[in-house]
This record gives C-alpha cells, structure tokens and sequence, in this order.
C-alpha cells in the first residue's frame, strides 16, 4: 500500500493559496484511509474491504469563525471549486483578526514502523491467521465454535497551512480478535481477548495457542459461573477495566471544550488533589505502538504525553487551540477528526492509569473479600455528572484475599470521585496492558483510542450487569 496523498500535494498547497487573500488563516487536512477484515467462524470466512476514504476538508478563519468545506475528490478541479465556494463564504462574512490561539508552523513526516510489513500480509495470509486462532479455539474440549477476526489499516494524512506549516504521517494499524462460544444444553456462554496496535502484522503475534486456550477455559467456565455479588463492595479492575474507567468515567470530563461550555463535573476541581499519591493518569497519542497513536493532531500539533491526575492531583485537561487560548494554555496535540467528512474536536488517544507497585496477590490480600471485575465490554460517559458504569463480561470472587469462583457479568457503578479517592492500590508495570477500542464524541465521528493500565483496587457498587 505505496503512499498516494504525495501526488496531491501541488494541487492541495495551490488551492490552500487561493484561500490567502480571503483569510488571515487557512489550513488543509487530506487523508486517505484503505484496508480490509477477515471474519472466520464455523459458518463461513468472510473477508470485508474497509471503506475506501480519499479527500480533504479546508478550513478557513472568517474573523468572527471558522468556515470549512470539504470534497471528496484531490484532482486540481474539485480542489477549485470547493476553495471557491469557501474563498466566496469568507468574502460575504469578512474577515480580520487571526484565529484565537497557536497556528502550527514547521515541516514534519513521520511513518509507523513496520517489522513485519502489512504491504506483505496478502488476504491469504490474512484469511491463514484468522485460522489459525480459530482452530486454537476449538482445540480446547467443550468448545464448538469461535468467532475470529483480522483487520488492517492505513490511515494517510497530510496537512497544509498558511503559515507555511506541513505534516504528513502515515498510520498502520493492526487488530484481531478471539470469541471462543462454549455451549451446553442449550446455553451459550463466551468469553473474549482483543490485540491490536500500531505498526505492521507482529502487532497480534502476542495472540498466541496458550493465550486463546485460555479465554477458551474462561468461556467454559462461565457455563457453570453463580450468580454475581450485589451491593457495596472491594472492587478490584483488571488492566482493561481500569482504562476503560480511565477513559469514559474521567477521560471525557478532562476534554476542555467541555470545560468552555460548562459541561464537565471536573471544571471546579482543576488543581485539586482527587485521589491518592499512587494515582495518576495520561494521556498520550505519542505512546509508541498503541492503537490510538498519532504523530501529529488534525491541527498540526504533535502529538504527546499529557499528565491529567499527577500523583493524585488534577492538574491537565486536554486542548485543541481555541480552548488552549481561552485557559491560556498551549495545544496538547488532542484535536482529531475521526475523517475527512467529520467535524475537528477535542479527543482522547491512549488514555491510561499509570502503574503502581502492588502485586495482583498483595491486591487480594489488602481486599480480603470482593470481586475482581474482568473482560470489559462497555462504559458510559457522563461529563456533566460525574457518575459512571461500567460494564464487563465476567469476575473472580475474592475470598479470605484469595481468588475465588467465576461468576458472570457485571456492573460497576457510582461516583468517580469517590471511586477514585477510595483507591487503596494500583498494580505493577508487570501487569500492565493497551487495549484497541474505538470513540464517539457523543454518538458519532467514531475514531481509535487504546484505554489501558494495571490492576486498580477501590470500592463502589456492583451487580449483575
């Protein structure tokens, strides 16, 4: 898959000019997204194109706003008249004073390094892969059958702006997917493990026999799981449970165009402490290798290591350049468009809670009783609240701090902030793991985040899911 925004680069950089006389500002995002899946189950292998994404979005600073318009074609004439069309906007509005904070300057590219290039993963190689995992599905006795999948991507994206500023990167992305289904007298049960990341194929060489055969084992197990505990109780989060409470219940708080428009419960507390020493959170669309990695933002920023909760305290939220100049900060590399088609916002990359020093055995033992919640399935955000949910497809008792029986899926619920400051310990960098997942802002603009960290131990009230 040989880069191809290149070739339009003339083009693109002539019709950003024809916007100069009209703007004090004017930028261009072009991107070109392919790729393709493999679904393989008992039934049937089916292999899916990805859709095919190939255009660019001009923005433009009218004086009082932003004006953009979009086409879904690079060549030289539908570059023109979408510039025109714009270049006429802008002239009806006027336009004087410059857009409200930092324009990007410089001339950067920057490319996912591949060891095992996706260029050379051919369908069938791809379609093999797929099946492999699935036979180490089945392998294990009592498994009838499992759904697989494999996907890659390239996401290409070139930015130009007034100011002379240019990046271009160039994403790949890797991602598979393991449902082994036990079923017995008539009941169903499965449970679930997700791999994917920057970078070429060796990013699923981690989903390997003993690891498959073990979600197998899980799924069979949750035939016979009890019934889930009910109420107040010690609550300890597997790795990605954590990062998924790390990116739905406080993640989306720390967005500050939230803040501008008072909706996150997180506002007043800026600069507080929020949770204890051992605590803190990142965000960082720099984190090498993780799904929701990015090289630049679709403003021209780079990307980085954002700190939100350090040490306990809350002390960052998250900006593109007009909340960065209304809180008098600078950008943090977080404005991203989930396409070409889709409106720029602030958004989380790879948001993590940051490893401690406790052993998963020392966890159990300062619980003593509880549950350990695992395999997340979902999370709900509430910025303006503050309370949370989340969802998972299983846990362990913990009895007498010891690990105890299965039990089926849960629900966590409650206030994040007295989640977080009844936190008692946060599990070693041993355990630490990145899972793939996708986000909405709202319902909608879809785009790769990773959600991560170790195990975290609290208390909150959980149920049956």
């Amino acid at each position: 898959m040989p880069p191809s925004l290149r070739s339009a680069e003339d083009d693109l950089g002539a019709a950003l000019r024809r916007l100069e006389p009209r703007t004090p500002y004017a930028e261009v995002m072009a991107e070109m997204v392919e790729g393709r899946s493999v679904r393989f189950d008992k039934a049937q292998i089916t292999p899916t194109p990805a859709p095919r994404l190939r255009g660019a979005v001009f923005r433009a600073w009218s004086g009082h706003r932003w004006e953009e318009a979009a086409c879904g074609e690079l060549t030289p004439s539908a570059l023109t008249t979408t510039t025109e069309a714009l270049a006429r906007r802008l002239a009806a509005r006027g336009s004087s004073g410059a857009p409200p904070g930092e324009s990007p300057t410089g001339s950067h590219e920057a490319a996912t390094r591949e060891k095992k290039p996706v260029a050379d993963f051919t369908l069938e190689d791809q379609i093999g892969r797929a099946r492999q995992l699935y036979e180490w599905g089945i392998s294990e006795p009592g498994i009838e059958n499992a759904i697989v999948a494999v996907g890659v991507s390239r996401d290409e994206r070139l930015f130009l702006a007034t100011t002379g500023a240019r990046t271009y990167q160039r994403i790949g992305r890797v991602r598979a997917f393991v449902t082994p289904l036990a079923i017995e007298n008539g009941k169903v049960e499965f449970d679930f493990e997700s791999l994917g990341g920057t970078g070429g194929v060796e990013v699923i060489d981690g989903f390997t026999e003993e690891k498959v055969r073990s979600v197998a084992k899980e799924s069979k197990a949750l035939l016979k799981a009890g019934a889930p505990p009910t109420g107040a109780m010690n609550v300890l989060l597997d790795p990605g449970t954590a990062g998924t409470f790390a990116h739905e219940s406080f993640g989306h708080g720390t967005e500050a165009d939230q803040f501008l428009r008072d909706r996150s419960y997180l506002k007043p507390i800026l600069g507080k402490t929020v949770g204890p020493e051992a605590l803190t959170l990142v965000d960082d669309g720099s984190y090498p290798g993780a799904w929701g990695s990015i090289f630049f933002d679709d403003e021209g920023h780079p990307s980085q290591r954002t700190v939100l909760v350090d040490h306990g305290r809350f002390v960052n939220v998250l900006h593109d350049r007009e909340t960065a100049a209304a809180m008098h900060r600078a950008p943090t590399g977080n404005t991203r468009r989930a396409d070409f088609l889709s409106r720029p916002f602030v958004r989380m990359t790879n948001t993590f809670v940051e490893p401690g020093d406790w052993t998963f055995d020392e966890l159990l033992e300062e619980a003593k009783s509880g549950v350990v919640l695992q395999s997340c399935t979902s999370g709900i955000e509430d910025p303006l609240g503050g309370n949370m949910q989340i969802k998972v497809k299983k846990g362990h008792l913990i009895e007498h701090g010891k690990l105890g029986p299965i039990v089926p899926s849960l629900a966590l619920s409650g206030k994040v902030l007295e989640f977080l400051q009844a936190i008692r310990g946060i599990g070693s960098k041993s355990a630490f793991e990145m899972a793939p997942g996708y986000c909405g802002k709202g319902h909608t603009d879809l785009l790769p985040v990773s959600t991560g960290g170790s195990y975290v131990l609290s208390h909150a009230v959980v149920g049956p899911a």
